[in-house]
């Protein structure tokens, strides 16, 4: 079954982190939050304190599928000083495994030089984070293994992406019928 690992840092975009969290959770995956600072209790940037499943020092990364950031400020620039999440994204990545990254988050992907050559997006103003992509303007893309979006007003869609690669077609129909949108 797949296991995806969504991170959560202090300043992390609320609605990014919840919306990719519940709609993952309706299509019946695995996912676990992994708070970056230590305590289960991560304050995001508009002050709404989300408890995280696990501490990044309990993940099992071996066993996951994907790892997802949100974005938000300060909590992009957060998981990007995470030596131990960047190292586990490089691992991800060297072993063809999902990386999905939305709003400012794809900066962690950028500065490591995983997004060279792959089309990407972001949040308006972080485009040259995402050293060596191909920057776009759609609300999300996927290139190769790696899912990026670029903010909160494309959450569902990131989301629905996500479960139409992971489970099918069907599945993300059905849940976007169910949660009626358009």
């Amino acid at each position: 079954m797949n296991q995806i690992y969504i991170h959560l840092a202090e300043g992390f975009e609320e609605t990014e982190a919840v919306t990719i969290i519940d709609v993952l959770r309706r299509a019946g995956l695995n996912v676990t939050s992994v708070s970056v600072t230590g305590n289960r209790m991560v304050k995001g940037s508009h002050n709404i304190e989300i408890k995280a499943d696990l501490l990044f020092e309990e993940v099992d990364y071996s066993k996951g599928t994907m790892i997802v950031l949100p974005g938000g400020m300060p909590g992009a620039k957060n998981l990007n000083e995470h030596k131990g999440l960047k190292s586990e994204i490089t691992e991800y990545h060297e072993n063809g495994k999902y990386l999905a990254a939305i709003c400012a988050g794809p900066i962690v992907f950028g500065n490591l030089g995983i997004l060279n050559g792959k089309k990407a997006v972001c949040y308006p103003g972080y485009e040259t984070h995402l050293i060596g992509a191909d920057v776009q303007s759609v609300p999300y893309i996927v290139d190769d293994m790696i899912i990026t979006g670029r903010g909160v007003g494309a959450a569902l869609q990131f989301s629905l992406e996500i479960v139409r690669i992971l489970i099918g077609e069907e599945r993300a129909i059905q849940l976007q019928k169910a949660m009626l949108i358009e």
